[in-house]
């Protein structure tokens, strides 16, 4: 079963159907983040939000995901759940050019979430802020519109990506199928163990 991690956005319900054609799952409020809630869990994803992280303290989030470095299970953020992640790991944030349309995302490195991908994919955007790859990342993939598109930590299956995979059609969908098998095959660690 994979958790799902509404952070209040209204695209939420796609990634819901997306994991649903793969796996189980269950989707819990930003507000309601509790350690019982990764219990038999595979994975976890991240939502999209609202929220401008230039814009507010970002402080009381980073707080609420600090179980980020040390639950052990594959994670996937996704445009704000991206930038979190980034934030926990010491990425700066910063405001760019409002982009809300498809953009061709170039995937230049390995990685296992991009399998049976093509090298150049299409995915929807919804955004005008960005972060800096944060120590310990690959940049993976970028587009020329932002820079950190997508990035995986060096050790952990802790991914981010800054399109949404959940509105972006067939390339969205074998995007979450690659994530699913990642964490089916996860031998959980943290960073506490490595």
């Amino acid at each position: 079963m994979i958790l799902i991690i509404d952070c209040g956005s209204q695209k939420t319900q796609y990634i819901e159907e997306s994991v649903d054609e793969f796996m189980d799952f269950e989707t819990i409020s930003i507000h309601d983040i509790s350690d019982e809630y990764f219990n038999n869990k595979k994975g976890v994803i991240i939502s999209g939000a609202p929220i401008l992280i230039t814009e507010i303290d970002i402080s009381t989030y980073l707080e609420k995901f600090k179980w980020i470095k040390t639950i052990g299970l594959p994670i996937l953020g996704i445009c704000f759940g991206h930038q979190v992640i980034g934030l926990t790991f010491g990425a700066f944030g910063s405001r760019m050019k409002e982009d809300r349309d498809w953009q061709t995302i170039e995937i230049f490195e390995q990685s296992d979430l991009f399998k049976k991908l093509p090298t150049e994919i299409e995915m929807m955007e919804d955004h005008c802020e960005s972060i800096s790859i944060p120590k310990d990342f690959t940049l993976i993939a970028a587009s020329d519109f932002c820079i950190n598109e997508a990035m995986e930590h060096k050790d952990l299956p802790i991914y981010g990506v800054q399109f949404h995979p959940e509105v972006s059609g067939n390339h969205g969908r074998i995007l979450f199928d690659n994530f699913i098998q990642i964490c089916e095959n996860n031998n959980s660690k943290s960073l506490d163990s490595i």
